[in-house]
């Protein structure tokens, strides 16, 4: 068992840990459904063995090498149509998490909407599912995984802080500094400090303002990322005109 002991208020001190599972997301959103989930119920395994990424991909992490848990939280203060704030906030937490480790970089990104990235290689992915009642979130799992300690990828997109620094980490330490990172985001986010973390997405953001190839309905077009709305819609100036995009609508070329 992984021992995980972090310095928070809330976030991670109702832990599950599981040596396996196929979704920490659902575990945890299997709590909530049991009413057995109090705020930051952390749900952490050693091994998911059917993980999911944004767009329905598979997120894939060797046994025993990596960070993979999910968090569950009550953002009763955000309405439906503030969703992408609580994404901002997780994605900045990750970032946190990450700088404190490698050290400020220029090639340590955000990439729209929330993955984590070195230069051009994936270090973590987040997913985030939002219950609503009403107008108002009721609760929301965030699940996370990142490559800490895995060396060998099947694609070379990916990387791991183990294969950027050459050392092995402590996943137990590493998870207990995560979710503080966590709930300091989440707390700022709760006090209604959104220009701030609007500032700070904006600040990391992969390809902010540098021009670059997009695939658009098929397409390959040039443009430049300007932005991000309320709506987390990405702002992409495309032959002088800004253009918004969904999550299926863009990719990054």
């Amino acid at each position: 068992m992984m021992e995980i002991s972090p310095q928070t208020l809330f976030t991670g001190q109702q832990l599950l840990w599981l040596p396996a599972c196929g979704s920490t997301n659902a575990e945890a959103q299997r709590l909530l459904g049991e009413n057995r989930a109090s705020e930051g119920c952390t749900v952490a395994t050693g091994h998911q063995t059917a993980g999911r990424g944004q767009r329905g991909n598979q997120w894939e992490a060797a046994a025993g090498e990596n960070l993979t848990l999910s968090v569950v939280w009550l953002p009763t203060f955000l309405a439906a149509g503030q969703q992408f704030l609580l994404s901002q906030a997780v994605a900045l937490a990750v970032h946190d998490w990450a700088t404190a480790l490698l050290g400020p970089s220029p090639a340590l990104r955000l990439k729209w909407p929330n993955d984590l990235y070195y230069g051009g290689q994936k270090l973590g992915g987040i997913l985030i599912e939002n219950a609503l009642s009403g107008a108002q979130i009721q609760h929301s799992v965030v699940g996370i995984g990142l490559n800490v300690n895995q060396l060998a990828f099947g694609v070379p997109t990916a990387s791991s802080l183990a294969a950027l620094t050459g050392r092995a980490y402590d996943l137990g330490a590493l998870a207990a500094r995560l979710l503080e990172c966590l709930e300091r985001r989440y707390l700022q986010l709760r006090a209604g400090q959104v220009g701030g973390l609007r500032r700070d997405y904006l600040q990391v953001l992969y390809r902010y303002q540098e021009p670059h190839a997009y695939e658009v309905a098929g397409q390959r077009v040039h443009g430049q990322i300007v932005g991000v709305d309320a709506d987390g819609r990405l702002a992409v100036e495309i032959d002088g005109a800004v253009r918004r995009f969904g999550l299926q609508e863009i990719r990054h070329v």
